[in-house]
């Protein structure tokens, strides 16, 4: 999922730029410099070049990177590449636990599950699950956070 949606990203601002760039060519207003004028094409080309290796890269190095477990009493979650964090959300202090599915997520038949405390520094959420998976994790941890309600006083 993320590799296509890199792409899709990438083909869009690739197009976008090539018709900013046509546009510059084509019109040639006398306000632009004849050199922007003239490497014009350079800027999709270059921008092109980047994004491809991108939605090669990227895709791979974040599932490297990203990390979640569930154990009976906290939730663990690791994400970034370059520096990393590690989040651990205690179930007794989860106040909602909700699962959602952006359409292309909907496409590849995955939903993200988002873990929210009192704290917005102690939210979490966990992308690229199986739908069902994230509806029974989201049934199983509600359960066991309502279960294990500490005093958050």
């Amino acid at each position: 999922m993320w590799t296509v949606s890199d792409a899709v990203g990438s083909v869009v601002l690739t197009g976008l730029l090539a018709a900013g760039a046509w546009t510059v060519w084509f019109f040639r207003w006398s306000w632009i410099p004849d050199w922007v004028v003239e490497y014009a094409w350079l800027v999709p080309v270059v921008a092109g070049v980047v994004s491809v290796v991108d939605t090669v890269v990227s895709p791979r190095w974040r599932y490297q990177a990203h990390r979640w477990e569930i154990t009976g009493d906290v939730v663990y979650t690791r994400k970034g590449r370059i520096g990393r964090s590690w989040q651990l959300v205690p179930v007794g202090r989860i106040q909602t636990v909700d699962h959602t599915q952006g359409w292309f997520e909907r496409a590849f038949g995955l939903a993200t599950l988002k873990i929210q405390t009192a704290s917005h520094a102690g939210s979490s959420s966990i992308e690229g699950l199986e739908e069902a998976d994230v509806r029974r994790i989201s049934e199983e941890l509600a359960a066991r956070a309502g279960e294990l309600k500490d005093d958050a006083t």
